[in-house]
């Protein structure tokens, strides 16, 4: 079955509105795992704008399921994860100027740069997953980096599904069979929601986690964090149907 990681940062963003600390990001994180879920991620960037590098450091502390942290492997990232040793980096080539993470990389381009930073997170036991738009090369590189799975962005899927969801589905079964064949593990992120979720996840079997915080956390607001994340989880381990 696959996981769901719920993604923190919109509760942060919210948190820092008010230089407060209403919502506390700790204590949902915690009501988050008691609620089901398997997981958390954070995405903390360069300015701070939502996760911040003390919360990661919090979080670590008090988390006893799975821990993903997305970035773009700068400098600081790279101290902040080696410190903090969490399941999973997910590497995502945001710039810093992105409102949010809109393309993967080019791990043909990216190759060194890439196999060096993998390189360096196993050394400290870290799971590695790279973040890459729905294209067989894309993968094919990403399993000569070593990598131990890779994250499906989403984004594309998402945009086309209410048009036509067979076509929008179409190349992430073919990256997904790939995977499979290649034996690198799939995961999955951006833009999914309760609406194209079940149909993605029917239709890629060897799916092992996705991650979802915008909409989830949007659909919170009408529905309650509880009640949400159950759906999603319901969603999730419900047996594949006919599409």
């Amino acid at each position: 079955m696959a996981k769901l990681s719920v993604n923190i940062n919109k509760i942060a963003t919210l948190r820092n509105a008010r230089g407060e600390n209403i919502p506390d990001l700790i204590n949902s994180a915690i009501d988050i795992i008691n609620f089901g879920a398997d997981g958390i991620t954070v995405h903390p960037r360069p300015d701070e704008r939502h996760i911040k590098y003390n919360d990661v450091l919090e979080l670590s502390n008090v988390l006893n399921k799975e821990f993903n942290i997305e970035g773009n492997p700068n400098i600081d990232f790279m101290k902040l994860v080696k410190d903090v040793k969490p399941t999973q980096v997910t590497l995502v080539p945001d710039s810093i100027e992105a409102i949010t993470s809109n393309s993967g990389w080019n791990t043909k381009e990216n190759f060194s740069f890439l196999k060096d930073t993998i390189e360096e997170l196993k050394s400290y036991s870290i799971r590695t997953s790279v973040f890459v738009d729905p294209q067989l090369e894309m993968i094919e590189y990403a399993k000569k980096l070593s990598a131990d799975r890779i994250e499906l962005f989403t984004g594309q899927y998402a945009k086309l599904f209410s048009k036509d969801k067979e076509i929008a589905i179409k190349p992430y079964i073919e990256c997904a069979n790939l995977a499979e064949e290649i034996k690198i593990g799939v995961n999955a992120g951006h833009d999914l929601n309760q609406d194209n979720l079940k149909y993605f996840k029917d239709s890629i079997n060897n799916l092992l986690e996705v991650s979802i915080g915008h909409a989830l956390i949007c659909e919170s607001i009408y529905d309650g964090l509880e009640k949400t994340i159950k759906s999603y989880l319901d969603i999730l381990n419900h047996e594949n149907s006919s599409f």
